[in-house]
């Protein structure tokens, strides 16, 4: 049985029509979207929800993407939230009072509910109803109201925070991965197909390499060299306009901005190499805990530029090489 060929819902983009609006244009992830398939093609012969999805990875690597391919996919409603917006349990229950059957309703940063959010949605997971407490002590009452089935899909980028229960009612989990140049080169042709100006592969290769695996810095840099380009060179899209654009940016041959180099060279200067520990880096660094372990920590791990220890955060070996190769040559970006 083929999957019907729905277009996704509407998604939120800097540039309309650049997200993929079918499984098959969707590029990369190729593990991921053969499990989806599969069990959304049972769902569909079953006439049932898709059971629960959890998808987690790093920021940018398409997890409301994937949501939204998968409500056109079933070809049911679409409705999209965020953990920190749902602050009290009468937020969610007034979401899921008002589902329509078989909806998919996608919970972005779901490892960010508070903890009365997420006792109302243990039910509403796996019974599909939610009880209402009226009233309080020996008058209080409990209604129990019924919901109809519906598909939740969460996104983490931290999964080891969501408490055991919740992630235990998840029935499918995928866990997205860093995407390969080629893969990158891929997204920025239609991308560009789609901004409507012509990029040469050679130059899409250079952004590839420099988006830190993350189809979403991959689209932001393209913006970037096409305003570049439009001011500089006519609209004309280069390999060697590339570089200048991204060096214009802060984008160094690995990758890296200016935040991942000032991590890298405080562990190496202040602390010797490190081990630090990441309170004291963030307040060294004046930035947010958060974004030091979401944000900047997955790439420079996966380089091979940081470690993780138990006594803290310390340089490996390459992340000396590279502070003390590219130390002097900060004022260039």
């Amino acid at each position: 049985m083929d999957l019907p060929d729905l277009p996704s819902p509407e998604l939120p983009d800097a540039a309309p029509g650049i997200r993929p609006r079918t499984f098959d244009e969707y590029i990369g992830q190729e593990t991921v979207l053969a499990g989806l398939k599969i069990s959304i093609e049972a769902a569909l012969i079953r006439e049932e929800c898709l059971d629960h999805v959890l998808l987690h990875g790093p920021p940018g690597l398409g997890k409301t993407t994937l949501a939204g391919l998968i409500a056109g996919a079933m070809g049911v409603p679409f409705l999209t939230t965020s953990g920190p917006v749902l602050e009290k349990g009468g937020d969610l229950v007034g979401i899921l009072s008002r589902l329509a059957p078989r909806t998919v309703l996608f919970v972005d940063e779901i490892h960010r509910l508070p903890r009365p959010v997420e006792e109302v949605l243990y039910g509403a997971m796996e019974d599909f109803a939610i009880d209402v407490v009226f009233d309080r002590g020996p008058a209080a009452r409990t209604f129990r109201h019924v919901l109809p089935p519906f598909t939740l899909v969460g996104a983490t980028t931290r999964a080891g925070l969501l408490s055991a229960p919740l992630r235990d009612r998840f029935g499918i989990f995928q866990d997205l991965d860093f995407y390969r140049p080629d893969e990158l080169v891929r997204i920025l042709l239609r991308s560009a197909s789609v901004l409507g100006f012509f990029l040469p592969e050679e130059a899409a290769l250079e952004i590839g390499c420099r988006s830190r695996g993350t189809p979403r810095i991959a689209n932001r840099l393209l913006r970037r060299v096409r305003d570049y380009a439009q001011v500089k060179a006519g609209g004309e899209v280069t390999r060697n306009l590339v570089l200048e654009a991204l060096t214009v940016e802060g984008i160094d041959d690995l990758g890296l901005n200016r935040i991942d180099r000032k991590v890298l060279h405080t562990i190496g200067t202040v602390y010797n190499g490190g081990p630090v520990g990441v309170d004291a880096l963030a307040a060294t660094l004046q930035i947010e805990v958060d974004t030091i372990i979401d944000v900047v920590e997955p790439y420079l791990l996966k380089e091979g530029l940081l470690a993780r220890t138990p006594s803290g955060r310390r340089l490996t070996e390459f992340g000396l090489k590279r502070i003390s190769g590219t130390l002097f040559q900060e004022n260039r970006f």
